[in-house]
């Protein structure tokens, strides 16, 4: 019983490996846009962004111990 489960749970984690992957190209495509149009103000958000993701990486560590 553990082990199916381990392998349905693999195969979710691939699953979603693959729409991230497509994800963070549209992402990057959104990036190329901000800062053709709008240099400054996307240096702004990549800035908050950075900040954001800062914080939940702390957040992830603690789960992590």
């Amino acid at each position: 019983m553990e082990n199916k489960k381990l392998k349905s749970d693999l195969e979710i984690i691939d699953k979603i490996e693959q729409i991230r992957t497509r994800n963070n190209v549209n992402w990057m495509d959104v990036l190329r846009l901000a800062f053709t149009h709008a240099p400054d103000e996307a240096r702004t958000l990549i800035g908050k962004i950075n900040q954001e993701d800062g914080q939940i990486s702390d957040l992830y560590r603690k789960l992590a111990e």
